[in-house]
C-alpha cells in the first residue's frame, strides 16, 4: 500500500518547520555548490573549446572566467526566488524559476564579464552562447537536484 502524500501546492503552503526541506541548510548550501559547479564547468568547456588553459592543473583560471556569470547570478537570481525552499522538491518549478532568474542575471553577467575582458567587448554570438549554454547547465543541474530531492524525501516519508 502506497504511503499517503501531500499534493506539491499543499506542500508549499506548509510552515517551514513543517516540510522536510526546510529542516535544513544543506539543501541551500548543495544547491549554492551545484551553481557555482555549472559555471566552472562552463568556463571549463569554454577555454578548452577556444584552446585556452582549461583542466585541473588550470582552476585558478577557469575560475576567473567564471567569475562575471556566477557573480551575476548570485547577485541577481535570490531576488526572483530561486533558492526558494518550495522548488528544492519541484522539478518543474525549478526549472522554470531557473530559465526565468537566469534571463534575468544574463545582463549583468554579460556587463561584469565586459568590465574584466581584456578588451571589454563583448560579441552577440558570444552572449547568446552564455545565455543558452548556462540556461542548459544550470537547467540540467537544478532540474536534477529538485528530482533527487523528491526522491529523498519520499523515501524518508515512507520510512517514517
Amino acid at each position: 500500500m502506497a504511503t499517503p502524500t501531500l499534493p506539491e501546492s499543499a506542500v508549499a503552503t506548509l510552515p517551514e518547520q513543517a516540510n522536510p526541506v526546510g529542516r535544513s541548510r544543506w539543501w541551500s548550501v548543495a544547491l549554492v555548490a551545484g551553481d557555482a559547479l555549472s559555471f566552472l564547468v562552463f568556463a571549463g568547456a569554454g577555454r578548452q573549446q577556444h584552446g585556452e588553459t582549461s583542466g585541473l592543473g588550470a582552476l585558478g583560471y577557469v575560475a576567473w572566467t567564471a567569475v562575471p556569470f556566477a557573480l551575476g547570478w548570485f547577485l541577481v537570481s535570490p531576488w526572483l526566488g530561486a533558492f526558494g525552499r518550495r522548488l528544492f522538491d519541484s522539478p518543474l518549478r525549478m526549472l522554470w524559476r531557473t530559465e526565468l532568474a537566469w534571463l534575468c542575471a544574463w545582463p549583468a553577467t554579460l556587463i561584469l564579464r565586459a568590465l574584466i575582458a581584456p578588451d571589454h567587448q563583448m560579441p552577440w554570438t558570444f552572449a547568446a552562447v552564455i545565455l543558452i549554454a548556462n540556461a542548459v547547465f544550470l537547467g540540467l543541474w537544478r532540474t536534477a537536484f529538485a528530482l533527487i530531492t523528491r526522491l529523498i524525501l519520499r523515501q524518508k516519508s515512507a520510512q517514517g
